[in-house]
């Protein structure tokens, strides 16, 4: 592990306490949209040492409706609850080997997975402070580098000069119950965070059941109820979300993007499947608000329930 913010080489690990980037040549998006949510970087403390326990200790303190943000990685089963993510918006783990970061941003109810690596390097990721479109803004601890949780694309610093983009993981936003049901061998993200939090409480009051933002949007879309769940999805460059209430039959959607045949099935973890039946390549979506998805996908298609 090395300290220093040296150039390194892909694959070493560097972990460092690092300044955050705020040179804006080359960034992705204006000094004026940044907006400050709270005072300098890891004021919201990820989890970087985490703990698991099993379902049945989970079963002690979840409710069976609690949100749970699940992956099923590299022979890995683990959930991340809700309650905890809150707090804390990110947890640098390790997944049988794999450095991952599990991020989840409460303003914009869009949970990420991302491999932990910057231009080749792996390290580990913190809450900047910053917010963009409303949305989590990490920051890297090897360069410090900005970036933006919901594209998973560096904003500023020389990883944005690079055009780097984080790899996705696919992870999935279901009910405690039904996940646990699935896979009950399932690992739980333990409240032994190292932190002091009532993970009981919602730290943001009546936010996700009103209409009231608590930062600037750029070209709010009020085409639905702003906190609607939706299911984004990207395919050649065009974008569409699905309500989520869409989904609650349990039948098959036929659907199409562009001209792109789609499949789109709930199944029994709570699970969206999206397959693109031409090739049969499965396509992951990411579930979020409405606002969210449209701030980030201006040009976005919305399907229509008939």
């Amino acid at each position: 592990l090395r300290q220093s913010s040296e150039q390194a080489n892909p694959g070493e690990t560097v972990i460092s306490d690092v300044d955050l980037q705020n040179d804006f040549t080359g960034a992705k998006i204006a000094k004026a949209d940044l907006l400050q949510g709270c005072f300098g970087k890891d004021c919201i403390p990820s989890i970087d040492n985490p703990t698991f326990e099993s379902a049945q200790e989970a079963d002690t303190w979840l409710a069976p409706d609690d949100r749970i943000f699940a992956l099923d990685f590299n022979g890995v089963v683990r959930a991340y609850p809700q309650r905890i993510m809150n707090w804390h918006e990110i947890v640098n783990d390790e997944v049988n080997g794999a450095p991952i970061a599990i991020t989840f941003c409460p303003l914009c109810g869009s949970a990420l997975a991302f491999e932990r690596t910057v231009d080749g390097v792996i390290t580990e990721f913190g809450v900047s402070g910053k917010l963009h479109n409303s949305d989590l803004v990490m920051y890297d601890r090897y360069e410090g580098n900005l970036w933006q949780q919901i594209t998973g694309e560096a904003i500023i610093g020389p990883a944005a000069r690079r055009n780097e983009e984080l790899t996705k993981v696919p992870i999935i936003t279901v009910p405690w119950s039904q996940w646990k049901t699935e896979h009950p061998d399932t690992q739980v993200l333990s409240r032994n965070t190292g932190y002091t939090r009532n993970y009981d409480q919602y730290p943001y009051g009546t936010y996700e059941e009103n209409d009231e933002l608590i930062f600037g949007v750029k070209g709010l879309d009020t085409s639905l109820q702003i906190k609607t769940p939706v299911y984004g999805i990207e395919v050649d460059g065009l974008s569409k979300a699905y309500p989520e209430a869409v989904f609650d039959e349990d039948k098959a959607i036929s659907d199409q993007l562009g001209d792109i045949p789609l499949s789109l099935k709930k199944d029994a973890d709570g699970d969206i499947l999206i397959t693109r039946i031409d090739t049969g390549e499965q396509i992951t979506p990411i579930r979020l608000f409405w606002f969210a998805w449209a701030a980030f996908h201006p040009n976005t298609e919305l399907y229509q329930d008939n």
